[in-house]
């Protein structure tokens, strides 16, 4: 029996530590994937900018770099990414819609590449560069739309660059209706919010 015992415990032991490394592992590679992730992100954008503008961070990746979004007051600087997916949003913000020099939309989620949303303010300069050109831009306004009810516009024929998140970026679940716009104009351009009407009402979906 008490071989039995001791075996047992043993077992139990071995047991508890092989979960407790297992666990270890797990918490450890997430973060180590993460930066890989974006140290591949990073490579694919300098060899687009050395001619492969189809450059991939990975073999089997259905997304490329696109750009740079920076906002040198808050010390941010992020890739954009081509596709609007639930999969390439989890590498950094994505091209929604639009180019530089007209209607730009970026989004990203509001826990992680776009938490500093709520700490922009009008004035604040935000650079984005692409391929062809880097245009520098003010923020004019932030405000809360419902999807619900409102829709963001894309006019070709305006220059302005719109960030959107979900909102409250403290909510304990994504997914909500509301975001959280982010306006800005290109430096140059006086354009009011009032005069470019960045969100339109639209029939509420029942």
């Amino acid at each position: 029996m008490k071989q039995t015992r001791h075996w047992l415990q043993a077992a139990a032991l071995f047991t508890a530590a092989f979960f407790s490394l297992l666990y270890l592992v797990s918490a450890l590679w997430i973060p180590a994937k993460a930066e890989l992730a974006q140290w591949l992100i990073e490579r694919s954008w300098q060899q687009a900018q050395q001619g492969n503008e189809n450059a991939r961070p990975w073999p089997w990746a259905d997304t490329r770099a696109v750009g740079v979004l920076s906002v040198p007051g808050l010390g941010i600087r992020q890739i954009i990414l081509e596709g609007n997916s639930g999969r390439n949003l989890a590498f950094g913000p994505v091209l929604l819609d639009g180019e530089v020099g007209h209607d730009l939309v970026i989004s990203g989620h509001r826990d992680t590449h776009f938490h500093f949303l709520k700490d922009l303010e009008a004035g604040d300069r935000l650079i984005v560069q692409t391929l062809d050109r880097t245009q520098q831009y003010r923020v004019i306004a932030s405000e809360i739309v419902d999807s619900r009810t409102a829709e963001l516009v894309i006019e070709p024929g305006t220059s302005r660059i719109s960030l959107v998140t979900c909102y409250p970026f403290d909510a304990p679940l994504a997914g909500g209706p509301l975001r959280y716009v982010v306006t800005a104009l290109p430096v140059a351009d006086r354009l009011s919010l009032a005069a470019i009407g960045q969100v339109r009402p639209t029939a509420a979906k029942p």
